[in-house]
């Protein structure tokens, strides 16, 4: 199986922390988005943006680095009010004040420079424009050892909180480069980028999210989301 289908296949399941978690959080996080410009960043194979024009989004710009994802990201907006744009984070050039809502579910802990796209997000909203991000809970990203006795872990070490910078995870028989960064960092880098932070979540598990009773008591030992909703 290659690394794209791995991915879908462990994206999918009802009990990942994507459709478990995260998913019902950053929902509730963007509210009513009727008639909306939204920017997706890190967007997949845009499934979430599909969603979203059905819940009455005006349009839909995801920017996508892979271009795997992209491919199935264009097939799934097929005759849909939405663009895809095959860059990263980084090499996007933001439109200045053309979008509602800017999203990022998952991805922005592979950026390395979040100083700079937090300005460019500030830029390219509309005034009272709304920012709505998850990212992996920085618990989980200080250190990666645990995860030497297996992918799902029973236990987390959590070390080096404050050492921030590369992490390199071992994670569907790749290693991906992530940036870890303290709850702290990300307050400050969005207040400078002239953001209010109107909310903040980690991931409080709900039972009915859960298909297995295990996996639900085993996701209350360790938040591994953190979500923020600010304004411009």
């Amino acid at each position: 199986m290659d690394f794209l289908k791995n991915y879908m296949t462990r994206r999918n399941r009802k009990d990942s922390p994507n459709n478990a978690i995260e998913g019902p959080i950053i929902y509730e996080l963007i509210g009513s988005i009727q008639d909306s410009s939204i920017l997706d960043l890190g967007c997949g194979d845009a499934s979430f943006g599909k969603e979203l024009l059905h819940l009455g989004a005006k349009t839909y710009t995801g920017v996508e680095g892979s271009e795997q994802m992209v491919k199935a990201a264009r097939s799934n907006l097929l005759e849909q009010n939405g663009t895809i744009h095959l860059e990263t984070m980084e090499s996007y050039d933001f439109p200045k004040e053309a979008f509602d809502l800017v999203t990022s579910r998952f991805a922005i802990h592979y950026v390395s420079d979040i100083n700079r796209l937090f300005q460019n997000v500030h830029k390219t909203l509309k005034e009272n424009g709304r920012f709505a991000f998850s990212i992996q809970h920085p618990l989980t990203t200080s250190s990666f050892l645990s995860k030497q006795s297996g992918d799902k872990r029973g236990n987390w070490i959590v070390d080096d909180y404050f050492r921030e910078g590369e992490r390199k995870e071992p994670w569907i028989d790749q290693i991906v480069v992530k940036y870890h960064r303290t709850i702290e960092h990300y307050f400050i880098a969005l207040k400078q980028a002239g953001f209010s932070v109107q909310d903040l979540r980690e991931g409080t598990p709900i039972r009915e999210h859960f298909s297995s009773e295990d996996e639900f008591v085993r996701r209350q030992r360790i938040p591994i989301v953190l979500a923020f909703s600010c304004a411009k």
